[in-house]
């Protein structure tokens, strides 16, 4: 048995947020065969369980992996296995540093709901994409009635402001792990999370050396499972980091089903 830890967002989906049927039929195959996969995502679970649905990964046996690593979910049971949270005080000076700056800020309710203190462009078009409603909090974080997983930074317009504020941030703080996931996201959450830390504790869970998995992905924020698994496959449309640090990348983008062509390869032996 091999395990695929899969990306969502530029890996799996096309451009156009599809599943192709060819990535479809791979999956189902690779699942048929025995395999493991995966999905292993910044997005909350409210964002990944339409897609672990719809490919059918909720029987017995299934997983998910949401917040860059600090959930994994039994898709069956329907329960965490490990949910890793930031402090409040780790929340308030996020959102002090992020109104200080003027840019976008958003967490998460303990049912992964998004929670902002205003409407903007950026909750918009993030819940667009992500398909998930959010709901206004104006007292945030004061509002928060457990510690949440993550905190969210968005700037549609500049990245640069968004790699000033991460700098900021780690001169100050090294309790708090910041990334990005695409240029204008940039990912906020405890100190020893990734998806990375996600593939080594879950292959420690299943008994399964951490040699037989591989990863797909195309973010900065999918290195460290570049990194950690026993292949790391970037896909075409990776950024240049991800490519520099994978031991396989996709002739195929992900608008060209980049990850049949990695199942095919390393699951299937190319059947």
């Amino acid at each position: 048995m091999k395990i695929l830890f899969l990306d969502i967002d530029d890996t799996l989906l096309n451009r156009k947020r599809e599943i192709s049927d060819r990535n479809r039929e791979a999956i189902q195959r690779a699942v048929d065969a025995g395999h493991k996969v995966v999905i292993c995502s910044g997005r909350p679970l409210l964002g990944v369980m339409p897609i672990v649905k719809d490919l059918g990964l909720t029987r017995e046996g299934c997983y998910a992996i949401s917040f860059n690593g600090a959930q994994i979910y039994d898709c069956y049971r329907q329960k965490a296995l490990l949910r890793r949270t930031l402090t409040m005080d780790q929340v308030r000076m996020l959102f002090e540093e992020a109104e200080k700056e003027g840019i976008h800020i958003q967490t998460y309710d303990e049912q992964d709901t998004v929670l902002v203190k205003e409407e903007d462009e950026e909750i918009l078009s993030y819940c667009d994409k992500v398909n998930i409603a959010f709901r206004v909090e104006p007292h945030l974080p004061e509002a928060l009635t457990a510690e949440p997983v993550k905190c969210l930074l968005l700037d549609l317009k500049s990245h640069e402001r968004l790699e000033y504020f991460r700098k900021t941030i780690e001169e100050r703080d090294d309790t708090v792990n910041l990334f990005f996931s695409n240029p204008s996201y940039l990912e906020c959450v405890s100190a020893g999370i990734s998806k990375g830390e996600a593939v080594r504790w879950f292959c420690g869970y299943m008994q399964v050396p951490i040699e037989d998995s591989v990863s797909a992905g195309d973010s900065e924020n999918d290195l460290s499972m570049l990194e950690a698994a026993g292949v790391g496959c970037a896909m075409a449309n990776a950024t240049d980091a991800c490519k520099a640090a994978a031991d396989y990348i996709t002739e195929a983008d992900c608008d060209h089903s980049g990850v049949a062509e990695i199942i095919e390869k390393f699951l299937l032996n190319g059947q």
